[in-house]
């Protein structure tokens, strides 16, 4: 990577937070939730069985926030609930808790306490199996993913589409005990409602119209190995309940079979849905997300990783046989300032088209035009004649697209923080946020 790029880019890792909260609530029994910055993901407040802080009151929702330690103290995000999430008495979506600060959620008040703690660090590793990432975010997953590669225990994988679901429920497959048996992939958008019962359990021969021959299903071809589901909440509710009766008790039918049969699976299931608000609005099973959700990772988007941008341009670089050189300075750039909605899937089509063009389109939000090796913004305005009032034009979004981005991220999408550091004011700095068109959903 060119020394120049480095320094648009964000140091590797970011820094661990050099305290630890305790977050009790007051005035009513309940469990003391601890965090040290080195959870897996932000940690969830609700009475849902997801939640690793369960409050039980009816003020509460399922999912009702989520707190993440942070250099600035407690980081509070409310999760669309239906009474609110206070800090100091004033209801937000997002905000930040120091020490000696009060959240409440619904009617249960948690006191924050932040003493000074420096914890083990986290692993050095860039990849676990074929999931790259060398982010303070992703090297916080990898002792999770190691301790659940381990087991055989029904697995739930979160997060948006692209951000490596399936990656990872392989990678969990092959480093464990299973690794030699079959992995077996099927997405439940693809199937039709009227043959995902014979794709999951297979069928008899004349068990329905079309069905020449006996065909055997995804249960039957993962025995004894690993069987990932993905988009599992696009399951409809009968066949639910089947694959609830396969988890608990390892038996199923052939559709047109009276016979039981039994079949080893580890099951691992992907979805981008909010599985509690599928239970609430009854389109999914609460005793399956129960068995599914005690085994749980979420992925975060890279947007809420940038550092891993460079090291997967990179990886997919060396995965073409190409050098890091192959993609210009202007491009990677370009690609940081990106907010990247279709995550490392997104990154990953980008690098490919780029390496088999040799040139870019233009990227959405950093308004660059396109880019042959070795252009600038400036040299690739000129070189398609665009006129200068334009060309002026387009550099200056361009740029303010770019720097809002960048500032954005360096501030961990703190708007308040990120104005102070610029040397902005806030009011101001929200307006080139907005003018920007930048899509990145970072709450003020």
């Amino acid at each position: 990577m060119h020394d120049v790029t480095r320094a648009l880019l964000p140091v590797l890792p970011t820094a661990m937070p050099e305290t630890r909260a305790v977050l009790s609530p007051i005035d009513r029994p309940g469990t003391t939730l601890e965090l040290d910055g080195r959870e897996a993901a932000p940690t969830l407040v609700g009475s849902g069985p997801a939640c690793a802080l369960r409050l039980a009151d009816a003020t509460v929702s399922r999912r009702h926030c989520e707190l993440d330690l942070v250099e600035a103290g407690v980081r509070v995000r409310d999760l669309g609930s239906r009474n609110g999430t206070f800090v100091d008495g004033v209801r937000v979506e997002v905000a930040y808790a120091g020490h000696g600060a009060r959240i409440r959620i619904g009617a249960v008040e948690l006191a924050v306490a932040l003493a000074a703690h420096v914890g083990e660090e986290l692993p050095d590793d860039d990849h676990f199996g074929g999931f790259i990432g060398a982010s303070t975010e992703i090297r916080k997953i990898y002792p999770l993913l190691t301790r659940l590669a381990a087991a055989s225990l029904p697995t739930l994988i979160e997060g948006e589409t692209g951000t490596g679901k399936e990656v990872v429920a392989e990678a969990l497959h092959r480093a464990g005990p299973r690794a030699y048996r079959p992995f077996v992939v099927l997405d439940c958008t693809t199937i039709s409602p009227a043959l995902a019962e014979s794709e999951l359990f297979g069928h008899e021969r004349g068990a329905f119209t079309g069905a020449v021959a006996r065909k055997r299903g995804a249960f039957e071809l993962a025995d004894g190995g690993t069987l990932f589901l993905d988009e599992i909440g696009d399951l409809d509710l009968p066949l639910q309940a089947k694959l609830l009766r396969l988890l608990d008790r390892g038996e199923f039918r052939r559709l047109g079979s009276e016979k039981a049969r039994r079949a080893d699976v580890r099951v691992i299931a992907a979805t981008r849905r909010d599985l509690d608000r599928a239970v609430v609005e009854r389109t999914f099973r609460d005793d399956l997300y129960h068995r599914l959700v005690s085994a749980r990772v979420v992925l975060p988007p890279l947007r809420a990783r940038r550092g891993d941008v460079p090291v997967l341009i990179d990886y997919f670089l060396r995965a073409a046989g190409r050098s890091p050189d192959a993609i210009p300075y202007a491009t990677r750039a370009a690609w940081y300032a990106h907010v990247w909605p279709g995550n490392v899937r997104e990154l990953r089509l980008a690098v490919e088209r780029f390496l088999a063009l040799g040139a870019e389109e233009t990227v959405a939000a950093a308004g660059s035009a396109p880019q042959g090796p070795g252009l600038s913004l400036v040299d690739a305005l000129f070189a398609e004649n665009v006129p200068l009032p334009e060309a002026r034009k387009r550099a200056s979004e361009a740029f303010e697209r770019r720097y809002v981005a960048l500032a954005l991220a360096r501030a961990g999408g703190n708007v308040s923080k990120a104005a102070r550091e610029t040397g902005i004011a806030r009011r101001h700095f929200q307006m080139l946020k907005a003018r920007s068109k930048n899509d990145l959903k970072i709450a003020t």
